[in-house]
């Protein structure tokens, strides 16, 4: 899986950098070409010649080379790779990162680079709970960058907490998990719909639902952490994306959600409709508060257009759509009901009868039900995990 791909491996200033040779030599044994940056203050911390050795390249530090005079073109350095992973990433150079300093060639090559960036933090427990390193990791994770999360540990400073890096096996794992799922849905355009709908009855209230967006946001990140190009249509919701290559689409009512999705599912090669989308909205909107001395009122709904039914009606054979059914009674059946009618490829239901399934939980358990009406049944999961189920079940279906 890693054989002839081009990895930049950047060693900052941590006691962490000791276990970067075992990393470089699981990565040459897999057929990866790795070629190493490392920052001057690093090199106290392990040996350029050590490094060279078992990369099989000239480790490089600095911008210049002293001698003749040279330089090492960072901008050539940034292009070459297929992945830039900075680890150790050390307090200080996770700053410069997050807020494009550029001050040696680890940092210029990093702003040069086009390929993904993973990044591992290492640093004692009080530097890395403090809120700037929190503020500094969140911002690159926004930038779409993949951070390889310490561990719990004893620390160089005696002191036993969260700051300790991965492991190299663990994240030689981690790197060959990424290249292995970049190979599944690189290149692919996919449609996702999230969160709920707003149907206003006056200028201040609405019709709506419990709907956070999270398994769609979910399953949106993991799709582009795959390589797929993702189109996410998004409604009234206080989350975002952690992955900067998403084109998000905002929108408020069920209409609005309408015209984003079929004006864009044509052009798709997959469709995956999250959203919890209004069933009705008030046939007439008022244009000023209704105040509650008046009499009661009474609203009079509409349905909504039912944009899965016409997304499966357009549905070409090369494209497929995936739905979701959200029961409270004979979840099964409803489900197949709605697979069939909608011209679905695959439904994922659940249940509000499941504890921490549903609306607002960070947990949603699941069945996958095909075509065939094959019944693929999970646990209760955290929805990061169950966007990875929902996915590699796609990916089998493509």
């Amino acid at each position: 899986m890693l054989k002839g791909k081009k990895i930049i491996i950047g060693i900052t200033a941590s006691i962490a950098a000791y276990k970067i040779p075992l990393l470089v030599r699981l990565l040459k044994k897999a057929g990866a070409e790795v070629k190493i940056i490392i920052t001057p203050s690093a090199k106290d911390f392990v040996t350029p010649l050590t490094l060279s050795t078992l990369s099989g390249n000239p480790v490089l530090s600095e911008l210049f080379d002293k001698q003749d005079g040279s330089w090492n073109s960072h901008v050539e350095l940034g292009l070459w790779a297929d992945l830039f992973l900075v680890a150790p990433a050390s307090a200080n150079t996770l700053s410069k990162m997050a807020h494009g300093a550029a001050d040696n060639l680890l940092l210029t090559s990093y702003l040069s680079a086009r390929s993904p960036v993973f990044i591992a933090p290492a640093m004692d427990l009080d530097m890395y709970k403090h809120p700037s390193t929190k503020q500094n990791i969140d911002l690159l994770r926004s930038f779409g960058h993949y951070i390889i999360e310490p561990t719990e540990g004893e620390l160089a400073s005696g002191l036993c907490g969260a700051g300790r890096m991965e492991e190299p096996e663990v994240m030689f794992d981690i790197i060959q998990d990424f290249f292995k799922k970049k190979t599944k849905l690189s290149g692919k355009k996919v449609l996702v719909s999230a969160g709920p709908t707003f149907e206003a009855i006056d200028p201040v209230r609405f019709i709506g639902n419990h709907s956070s967006g999270k398994m769609g946001f979910a399953i949106a990140d993991e799709l582009a952490s795959r390589g797929a190009i993702v189109t996410l249509v998004s409604g009234p919701v206080n989350i975002s994306s952690t992955h900067a290559h998403i084109k998000r689409i905002d929108v408020t009512t069920a209409e609005q959600m309408y015209d984003a999705c079929i004006a864009n599912f044509e052009s798709m090669d997959i469709g995956i409709m999250a959203a919890a989308i209004a069933d009705f909205t008030p046939k007439n909107v008022a244009d000023r508060k209704i105040k509650k001395e008046n009499a009661t009122p009474v609203i009079e709904l509409v349905s909504t257009k039912d944009v899965l039914k016409e997304m499966g009606r357009q549905k070409k054979d090369n494209q497929l759509l995936i739905g979701f059914a959200l029961e409270t009674n004979d979840e099964v059946a409803n489900a197949l009901k709605k697979l069939h009618k909608k011209n679905l490829d695959l439904i994922v239901l659940n249940s509000l009868q499941d504890p921490g399934a549903g609306f607002k939980h960070a947990t949603n358990q699941v069945s996958l039900i095909d075509r065939n009406e094959h019944i693929q049944a999970f646990e209760l999961k955290n929805k990061d995990d169950v966007a990875r189920d929902i996915v590699n079940r796609i990916e089998e279906l493509i």
